[in-house]
């Protein structure tokens, strides 16, 4: 019985111990008009959509490794290229973040981060 607990024991430190930190990310499309290729870089990597409607959302999760500034990049309906810097992202945080693509080549960026200890 005693080991059986001891195994158990050591099974779950593995398991906590390689949690993965990750964002949720929401982005949202309300310039009013139809995006494609939309292409987020973040530390180390990168995620994107071919499109996304107006008035849809596009969800996706990712770990960040490194720190740096998150870079957005999309094609408007007017097939005029839009590029836009994020917030700065730290190695190991998680959390949420929502994007909301806006009129005129805007975004509002809404991070809810944490860093883990």
């Amino acid at each position: 019985m005693l080991a059986r607990t001891f195994i158990f024991s050591i099974a779950l430190l593995v398991v906590s111990a390689c949690h993965s930190y990750h964002v949720d990310t929401t982005i949202v499309n309300r310039t009013g008009a139809p995006v494609q290729v939309l292409e987020v870089d973040y530390p180390s990597a990168s995620f994107g959509a071919d499109v996304i409607a107006a008035g849809a959302s596009f969800h996706y999760r990712f770990v960040i490794h490194g720190s740096g500034s998150l870079k957005l990049s999309y094609t408007g309906a007017d097939q005029k290229q839009v590029q836009i810097t994020g917030p700065e992202l730290s190695d190991g945080e998680q959390g949420q973040l929502r994007i909301v693509l806006l009129p005129d080549g805007k975004a509002q960026f809404v991070p809810e981060f944490t860093t883990p200890r």
